[in-house]
């Protein structure tokens, strides 16, 4: 089965790359916006697309004719989508609509993914049925995104996610667990949110949850997610006890004392009933992901 991932320089992009290589029975085109900064060369076949480009992505998947797109490219720095609206829309709701487009024309079945940035904050966790109500642009575009898919005339799934975290190879991106261990072991002071709550999610979770949904083909929408209900402080907590840290240097706060262009939903989080009994999704506990970016970072740093 041929297989077309958007975004695959970005974290998520990275890992379902690594982990659909793997599968003989697949045939992985990743694709990216510029050069390929994946840190493997073998076992796939790399394009480079920009998929706010209507024309790219429609010439890309004519090509290609993948039984399988899934678009994992955004913007999903969510204060950027707040003050660059324009921008925002375009990478999050037209391209999808230019895939969706590709994809009718060529008979694939689209997994797009989204996220929990879609609902209002106002309870948590959240089930597949729950009614959006996103608080913020980056929200709204999410949301929109997902009506296009929805609307289409394509075997689609949704795969929602949360708060994602997890290292890429040249550690290019922070993550909650390597600030809090970074500013800890210098010393420093920070303060945490404890009023906000997620169900924070190991990229490598995300991957398979995307995979598993991929080979499948399941239909529908799925809440891709790791199965703690935390807060950030909670998070922070567990860093400093892994690594043996000052907890000291750790003060709660308020979210209302950290001013950002774009608000937050404060409570979401995913049930993942669905995903465990129609995917055989089994995602690991925050300590395990804590355990498993601690190693991976190690050997980054041992090469």
């Amino acid at each position: 089965m041929k297989v077309l991932i958007t975004g695959a320089n970005g974290l998520l992009g990275q890992k379902l790359v690594e982990l659909m290589i793997k599968d003989s029975s697949l045939e992985v085109i990743a694709t990216a916006r510029g050069a390929n900064r994946l840190p493997i060369n073998d076992g796939y076949t790399f394009i480079s697309l920009d998929i706010t480009s209507k024309s790219q992505v429609l010439s890309v998947v004519e090509k290609v004719k993948p039984e399988v797109v899934v678009n994992t490219a955004a913007m999903t720095n969510v204060d950027q989508c707040e003050l660059e609206k324009e921008a925002g829309w375009h990478a999050n709701v037209d391209s999808v609509a230019y895939l969706v487009e590709a994809c009718e024309q060529n008979n694939c079945f689209l997994l797009h993914l989204s996220t929990d940035f879609i609902f209002d904050g106002t309870k948590g966790p959240l089930t597949e049925e729950e009614e959006p109500n996103p608080v913020n642009y980056y929200g709204e575009g999410k949301l929109a995104a997902e009506k296009l898919v929805k609307q289409s005339g394509l075997k689609w799934a949704i795969a929602r996610t949360v708060l994602v975290y997890g290292v890429v190879s040249d550690m290019s991106r922070s993550n909650i667990i390597l600030w809090v261990k970074n500013s800890l072991e210098q010393g420093k002071s920070i303060k945490v949110v404890d009023d906000q709550w997620r169900t924070p999610t190991l990229a490598e979770d995300l991957a398979t949850g995307c995979y598993l949904i991929a080979k499948r083909k399941a239909e529908g929408i799925f809440n891709i997610s790791g199965k703690d209900m935390l807060t950030p402080y909670d998070m922070a907590i567990k860093v400093k006890n892994y690594f043996n840290l000052d907890g000291s240097l750790i003060s709660r706060a308020d979210s209302s004392t950290f001013s950002q262009p774009a608000k937050r939903p404060p409570k979401t989080g995913f049930v993942i009933d669905k995903a465990r009994k129609e995917l055989g999704y089994n995602p690991h506990s925050f300590d395990e992901g804590i355990e498993i970016v601690s190693n991976q970072v190690a050997a980054l740093q041992n090469q």
